[in-house]
């Protein structure tokens, strides 16, 4: 039988069995502890997570490999630039379950999270801009969350199951680094519903580079449509002359080197301000505290392609469907 492994006993009964992991011809072999784990048929959660996410227009993931690279920033950023527009809804998911910056960041620590009939009710920054994050049920910001991949997995599985967000144009969902638990669980969970893609965060050094690289090929391997390309911490920008000096040279190129040679877009570069970790630790929004960086307009331009693309892709759904506008 083709669901066999080579090295599994005789009496094996197979890895998409039920019983996989615990018959007893299980006992001893070396697949035991995977055919264990492997889940058996469909999730049904999977399910209702899509019809919960039916009233989310748009979903972005934030990805890199790598840590360090500004993706926590840029997610906060994006949905205060999305928030923008007053008739728009956004949502922000804070799926870092062990490190958890997206309530620091957007002013919104100490907060907790209210249940209603209808779900969990996310935290609100303003009338249109909605939060959710596994930091809002830590007793103190010191707490340390000590979970395995299971019950990290849970949390997020709830997280896009129970959140009620109501109708909302914008969901912008904040990754860990690496292609592990976390980005598994996320893609899977949200396998039936609409996800517009991802954006990829690196800066400019080819130790930055060589991660993102990896995020792309997961992305591939998970049929997770890439947005785009974004090199964060590109340059200094002098907050009192405004003059740009490079501190990551990059050595083989930048993100725009690397976006070209895996035939994805790059969205743009966005300077280094040392105001953007100032308004970060104080939780506020660098653009209405600074609106005169370089950096700021470089933010706002590389908003308003992730939003013609994700237009562009609402509209190409609903040709392909034959749904109407």
């Amino acid at each position: 039988m083709a669901d066999i492994p080579q090295d599994a006993p005789e009496q094996c009964p197979g890895t998409g069995s039920g019983e996989a992991g615990k018959a007893s011809a299980c006992q001893g072999c070396p697949n035991q502890t995977l055919c264990s784990a492997k889940p058996q048929g469909p999730d049904p959660d999977i399910a209702e997570i899509k019809e919960r996410l039916t009233s989310v227009k748009h979903k972005i993931l934030v990805l890199s490999g790598k840590g360090g690279v500004g993706k926590s920033t840029f997610t906060a950023h994006l949905a205060h630039g999305l928030a923008a527009d007053e008739s728009k809804q956004v949502g922000v998911l804070d799926v870092d379950i062990c490190g958890p910056s997206i309530p620091r960041i957007l002013g919104l620590e100490g907060e907790q999270v209210h249940q209603s009939a209808s779900g969990w009710s996310p935290v609100y920054v303003t009338d249109n801009l909605a939060v959710m994050s596994v930091g809002f049920l830590l007793s103190g910001p010191d707490d340390a969350v000590i979970w395995r991949g299971p019950k990290k997995n849970g949390m997020i599985k709830q997280f896009l199951r129970d959140v009620d967000w109501g109708d909302i144009d914008y969901l912008v969902i904040d990754t860990p680094p690496g292609t592990s638990d976390e980005h598994i669980s996320t893609t899977q969970y949200l396998s039936q519903t609409h996800v517009d893609g991802a954006v990829l965060l690196t800066t400019p050094q080819e130790v930055a580079i060589q991660d993102v690289r990896k995020e792309i090929n997961f992305c591939r391997k998970v049929n997770l449509p890439i947005i785009g390309v974004v090199e964060n911490m590109s340059g200094f920008v002098c907050p009192h002359c405004t003059k740009e000096s490079v501190i990551f040279p990059p050595t083989t190129g930048g993100g725009e080197k690397m976006a070209a040679d895996a035939n994805i877009t790059f969205l743009g570069k966005l300077p280094l301000d040392p105001r953007i970790g100032k308004c970060c630790d104080e939780g506020k929004s660098f653009f209405d505290e600074v609106k005169d960086s370089p950096a700021t307009q470089a933010f706002k331009d590389i908003i308003e392609k992730i939003k013609d693309y994700c237009s562009k892709r609402k509209e190409n759904t609903e040709v392909d469907t034959g749904e109407e506008k």
